[in-house]
């Protein structure tokens, strides 16, 4: 297990980049694979997951369980025949089997065994511009794969050959470029096929892809870990599309990196829209002006959010250690009376000076009632006794492999997306999650409660051409 932890730093980057608010004519059609070498036992994370997506929403999906291409959008579901859907699992079911040969082959050629977890993940995909005259002019197409969350081989589509950035994947380069028909129609997919796919699905459900949600804008302060400190954070939620703009400002004045200023950089939520987080690390005794600018396509202007110069855990310890005096004052106080009214024989039945019973000695005296009640300390329920023993190994019962099921997840993030549209394991990356969690944790921070042939696929290439393409 501790190969996973080398894989950590890479994931969910490629969507953690900032962008400016983008165009709403700028379209996009990707379609994403991710295959495990073996299978891993968390809900909603399966061997073998395609998805298709069409402006980073989903529009389909397939998983090695389910076996069935599915539509995740109404106007699919509407728009497309149920011919569409069963030549689409077919073809899927086809991309499913190369990809249990060709990660096998990877591993081999990377000395891997089959003791860890490794993922092969191929994205492919086109963006277009949409011009004022109602045409569609090409902007780049994207052809890649990742081994285990590590770039291994990409489609250089203005030259026509595929560039590998390691020394592993050099055979597989010479080998599909040694094969010139395959690389002739990746390039006529990328920049043609592609483009009439998603030409026809902007028409089928562009206006409700290209509906704009506004980001809901929170700032709120914790507890650092260097003392006198807070992480003072602003936190975006609920927006789409993904780009957007964030600033923490100071008295008005942007802060930035070599301020300390910390990005999660934006990512996805489980309701297909998207969150940011950004932190400072300020003194607590700091009385400037802090204040979190938000702009995105669905705001007519920014939204600015000013902090309240709370901390809403700085005075937790400070209650704990108030809270533990009184305690102990009270618990002096009454061992002082109780030590008083024995000496003076007003308590405890037996000679002046007998200890109460305790441990063994409490069966006999019984309950009262004639059944012995046996006190052995320490002793209490299955449960608790359960309980305790996991929490002395730090564990719990139903997470008891939770390190390395977080581990696992995280590797199924790496370089293209975050697959967890059909998997409620949100809680084990950090930064992730459902809006409800991510709103109510910062409402609770500021202390309220409130994816044969082409046309067989939907764009995503023949399966002959993929068989091709052996590593």
């Amino acid at each position: 297990m501790c190969a996973f932890k080398m894989y950590v730093v890479v994931l969910l980057f490629l969507f953690a980049t900032l962008s400016t608010v983008d165009s709403v004519e700028k379209w996009s059609l990707n379609y994403i694979y991710t295959a495990l070498s073996k299978p891993v036992e968390l809900p909603g994370i399966h061997e073998f997951t395609a998805m298709g997506l069409m402006n980073d929403k989903q529009i389909d999906y397939y998983d090695s369980v389910s076996k069935k291409k599915i539509p995740k959008q109404d106007w699919m579901r509407e728009k497309l025949p149920a011919d569409y859907w069963d030549k689409g699992t077919q073809s899927r079911k086809s991309k499913e089997q190369w990809f249990k040969v060709n990660i096998n082959i990877l591993m081999d050629r990377m000395r891997h065994n089959n003791t860890d977890v490794h993922i092969l993940q191929w994205k492919h995909g086109c963006e277009i511009d949409r011009q004022s005259d109602g045409t569609f002019k090409f902007i780049k197409g994207t052809d890649q794969y990742s081994y285990d969350g590590d770039d291994f081989l990409a489609f250089d589509d203005a030259n026509m050959q595929w560039v590998a950035p390691v020394v592993q994947a050099q055979p597989t380069k010479r080998k599909w470029d040694g094969v010139q028909i395959l690389n002739q129609y990746t390039k006529g997919y990328l920049e043609k096929e592609c483009v009439d796919w998603l030409s026809k699905f902007m028409a089928y459900g562009g206006k409700e892809v290209s509906r704009a949600s506004p980001p809901r804008v929170y700032a709120f302060a914790k507890k650092a870990k260097t003392a006198g400190h807070v992480r003072l954070t602003c936190m975006a939620t609920g927006f789409y599309p993904k780009y957007v703009i964030m600033q923490m400002k100071k008295n008005g004045v942007p802060l930035t990196k070599r301020d300390g200023v910390q990005s999660t950089g934006v990512l996805p939520n489980d309701d297909d829209t998207y969150q940011i987080r950004m932190s400072v690390q300020i003194p607590e005794a700091d009385k400037e002006t802090y204040e979190c600018s938000v702009n995105h396509v669905a705001l007519k202007e920014p939204v600015v959010v000013k902090w309240d110069g709370k901390c809403c855990d700085c005075t937790q310890v400070t209650g704990v250690i108030i809270g533990a005096v009184v305690v102990l004052v009270l618990l002096l106080t009454a061992v002082s009376s109780m030590l008083v009214l024995w000496k003076k024989g007003k308590i405890f039945a037996g000679k002046k000076g007998d200890l109460p019973a305790t441990g063994i000695q409490a069966p006999l005296n019984g309950n009262g009632n004639g059944t012995a009640v046996l006190n052995m300390p320490g002793q209490g329920s299955n449960k608790s006794l359960e309980r305790e023993a996991m929490l002395a190994n730090g564990g719990t019962k139903d997470g008891a492999s939770s390190t390395d099921s977080g581990n696992v997840i995280q590797k199924y993030c790496q370089l293209f997306y975050c697959i967890f549209l059909n998997a409620d394991v949100s809680s084990a990356v950090p930064g992730q999650g459902s809006n409800e969690r991510l709103e109510r944790e910062a409402m609770l921070a500021n202390g309220v409660i409130k994816d044969g042939a082409s046309s067989t696929d939907s764009g995503q290439g023949s399966n002959a051409s993929l068989e091709e393409r052996q590593c």
